[in-house]
């Protein structure tokens, strides 16, 4: 059972900037780390603003090759997971190790289902007084097509 050796976050209605700073400092102190319903996260802003900028980030800007990239994830899983690592140390060991020990996922795992779900108090909701997206959904709106159950 993952919550023996880590503790297991749902991120529904999680902002996520906030849920991803505390998991990195949770991470830097060698904590294992899953976090599951990755597409119930919350993204704060107007929605058609937020496609229309995740849109922009996602072009290819190279001519000379666009088979090179970069790329950038479109899954739920992948953006929070993205979002994590922006916020530890690149290039040393211990941001690399904290990176290892992190676990994102869509829905809940069978796996899972038993374990006691906590959230971040931190990132909660209720600072969020303006519109908002779910990260599902705005994944839908860039290009991502769900395949299965996760």
């Amino acid at each position: 059972m993952p919550e023996e050796d880590g503790v297991v976050f749902n991120a529904d209605g999680l902002i996520l900037g906030r849920m991803a700073s505390a998991v990195a400092q949770r991470l830097l102190r060698g904590e294992r780390v899953y976090i599951v319903n990755a597409e119930k996260t919350v993204v704060s802003g107007e929605r058609s603003s937020l496609v229309r900028a995740w849109k922009d980030f996602l072009k290819v800007k190279s001519m000379a090759n666009p088979r090179y990239g970069p790329f950038h994830s479109r899954r739920p899983d992948r953006i929070i997971r993205d979002a994590v690592r922006g916020m530890l140390p690149p290039e040393k060991e211990k941001g690399k190790a904290g990176l290892r020990r992190l676990r994102v996922y869509i829905g809940v795992p069978d796996s899972m289902r038993e374990s006691q779900l906590k959230t971040i108090p931190e990132a909660a909701p209720k600072k969020l007084r303006r519109r908002y997206v779910l990260l599902g959904d705005l994944s839908k709106e860039i290009g991502w097509k769900r395949r299965g159950s996760g």
